[in-house]
């Protein structure tokens, strides 16, 4: 299966993507906070980044979901900064303090190059919301130079669909969080009240273009969508709202890796509801609820036997 990217390349969809997110960023609209600075003359808004996209590491990643990693990793490239401003983030350093450096297009495109090369199932892009415009750009650099592997664009879940929009027929595998159901504890643990409702336009405009995860004969994702979901202690998450959305409104085959790793990072100690693991009974809890919304392609330690 060809990479979705290399067609929108032949046929100029791609530079012309490319074109669209630099109007925009000349009065940033990439994402649902509508900043609305020239990023293109190095302001800076909410992401807390300019025209280049900050790279805090890149490199094959074997922790990510099973399709994703087979035997030789997952290209994982990590974008600085975030469009979300999660409290008990668990890559605070990188999100918001945003290690790393400001990188060159062409220096993107040789990073991506040099996990294809290094034997990487796929180019893994790590928050790459707010950086749209810095992608595009590596990218036609990268296919020009003989990229062919498929790209994922691994997110938070806070998306505009119109910014989606200009990625239709360039992403191949969209890996969305789905952290919160409740507007309450969305506003109140990341600064973004609106999110449950971005969230679920997102992903059914991710699902409208790549569809269900295809795998090929070897069990690695080539397209669609991937669903993770961080349970939260005392059910802050939603779980079971989350589940029932993902069967009814995206498809029961939707891969879902129902995520059991919480632990409090970043300044969730200064919450008392989340200051705390998740429980096995929680965890159990959530996977039952997975369940029994009919979602059987789980990932992960709540995954379902041939699922």
């Amino acid at each position: 299966m060809e990479a979705s990217y290399i067609r929108a390349y032949r046929e100029g969809r791609l530079r012309e993507a490319l074109g669209r997110a630099s109007l925009w960023m000349r009065k940033c609209t990439l994402c649902p906070r509508l900043c609305g600075v020239n990023r293109m003359a190095d302001e800076k808004g909410f992401c807390r980044t300019g025209r280049k996209a900050v790279v805090a590491s890149y490199g094959p990643h074997f922790g990510e979901e099973r399709p994703l990693v087979g035997g030789n990793g997952s290209g994982t490239i990590f974008f600085s900064h975030c469009n979300l401003f999660c409290v008990f983030c668990q890559n605070d350093d990188i999100s918001h303090g945003g290690a790393g450096r400001p990188l060159e297009p062409e220096e993107i495109a040789s990073i991506m190059l040099s996990l294809q090369q290094n034997g990487c199932h796929n180019i893994n892009f790590v928050t790459p919301t707010h950086v749209i415009h810095a992608i595009l750009e590596a990218l036609v650099i990268a296919v020009e130079a003989g990229l062919t592997i498929p790209l994922i664009y691994n997110c938070g879940g806070y998306e505009r669909v119109a910014a989606l929009k200009l990625l239709d027929g360039i992403v191949d595998i969209y890996m969305p969080d789905f952290k919160f159901w409740s507007v309450e504890a969305a506003g109140e643990l990341m600064d973004a009240p609106d999110y449950p409702e971005r969230a679920r336009a997102g992903l059914k405009e991710m699902h409208r273009q790549v569809g269900d995860l295809v795998l090929d004969r070897a069990g690695i994702a080539r397209r669609g969508l991937l669903v993770r979901h961080l349970v939260m202690p005392d059910g802050l998450a939603g779980t079971g709202e989350v589940m029932e959305f993902l069967a009814r409104q995206i498809s029961v085959q939707t891969y879902v890796n129902v995520m059991d790793q919480y632990h409090p990072c970043g300044n969730a100690s200064k919450y008392r509801r989340i200051n705390r693991r998740i429980t096995v009974e929680e965890f159990r809890v959530s996977v039952q609820a997975a369940l029994r919304a009919g979602l059987i392609r789980l990932d992960g330690p709540g995954s379902v036997k041939g699922g």
